[in-house]
């Protein structure tokens, strides 16, 4: 269970969203997507075109040509002291390359789609189709949409505890924005919402059928909008990894010179460690984002090596004060020589 914090905007979570569908889609595997905002048909006719292996090698070929460039004309300010250091590759070997890498400027081929299995959940035809129900105290849309997944565990043959005549293949489970105003759930307005468990109810028996199923979830949740921090330390204790993303948009960080090749900060809070009850949470500050012509590529965030002149002292002071609670990141990563491209 990936839970995902959306950006303020939902720009790029939506964007990695589309990603982990896209996946599944070249893997062959099955999709199911979730939504109450946008029909999943026009989430899916707008996902990321995959690259080819020449077309992949021609990008990383500009991008390292980019690189060198600016390598060149930076290493002149660069002190003596500092050259010694290990340098951070801005783009991965291709002898490393995970998964498949898409195209976010092209959308994917609709023959692509002729050869999967999706299913699709949108709340607004499902409250029209079925009459209003309250089961387990849990949100009415809630129990739809864990009535909807587990209706397509069982048929489609990806539960695990019985065995299946068909063969073998994998679940990819998308929700988007859950626990939104759309979903009916009202911990995004108010402090103190009505059912404030309605949401970790719905993802423990989520985690339940997840777990003895050949299955992998994906959801994104507005967490700038939940009030009460309770709800998210739930929330965050009942998934496997949490991921934030924070984008620059009509931030200060916008036009502050230590960011200008970056679009926002990725959060790591928690990774899943495997046959451990304590989940693994993540040490690493450093992370960024930056959505370039083609590829959406997550990176260490390094400082810049110098800064132009005209640079006043108060903005250089509260670089310096931003510099320093990254150093303990940027200190520990700088030996990796690695970046995640998608």
């Amino acid at each position: 269970l990936v839970f995902t914090e959306e950006d303020k905007y939902g720009l790029y979570s939506n964007l990695l969203f589309k990603y982990f569908l896209a996946e599944g889609v070249v893997c062959g595997h099955d999709l199911f997507v979730a939504s109450a905002k946008e029909h999943p048909d026009n989430i899916l006719k707008e996902l990321p075109a995959p690259l080819l292996d020449d077309t992949y090698r021609n990008e990383l070929g500009e991008e390292a040509t980019a690189v060198k460039s600016e390598d060149s004309q930076a290493s002149m300010k660069i002190a003596w002291r500092y050259q010694n250091l290990p340098k951070m590759e801005a783009s991965p070997t291709t002898s490393t390359k995970f998964g498949h890498y898409y195209d976010v400027s092209k959308t994917m081929p609709p023959e692509l789609f002729q050869s999967i299995k999706w299913h699709s959940f949108y709340l607004p035809e499902e409250s029209s189709l079925q009459p209003k129900m309250k089961a387990c105290s849990m949100n009415t849309a809630y129990t739809r949409l864990l009535q909807s997944i587990q209706r397509i565990i069982f048929q489609e043959g990806f539960d695990g505890s019985d065995p299946q005549k068909k063969q073998k293949n994998i679940l990819r489970i998308g929700i988007q924005s859950l626990g939104s105003m759309l979903w009916g759930d009202d911990i995004c307005s108010s402090d103190n919402p009505e059912d404030i468990h309605s949401l970790t109810k719905f993802l423990y028996v989520l985690r339940g059928l997840l777990r003895k199923s050949l299955s992998a979830c994906i959801i994104t949740v507005p967490a700038h909008l939940i009030q009460n921090k309770a709800i998210m330390e739930r929330v965050t204790n009942l998934s496997d990894m949490v991921v934030g993303l924070e984008s620059f948009i009509g931030s200060e960080r916008e036009t502050n010179p230590l960011y200008k090749d970056y679009h926002g900060l990725v959060h790591v809070h928690q990774i899943p460690r495997l046959n451990s009850l304590i989940c693994d949470v993540s040490d690493t500050k450093d992370l960024a984002f930056r959505l370039k012509r083609k590829l959406f590529t997550i990176e260490r965030l390094h400082l810049p090596p110098d800064l132009s002149d005209t640079v006043s002292r108060a903005s250089k002071q509260d670089l310096a004060e931003s510099a320093k609670l990254l150093s303990s990141g940027c200190g520990a990563m700088a030996i990796g020589k690695k970046h995640l491209d998608f």
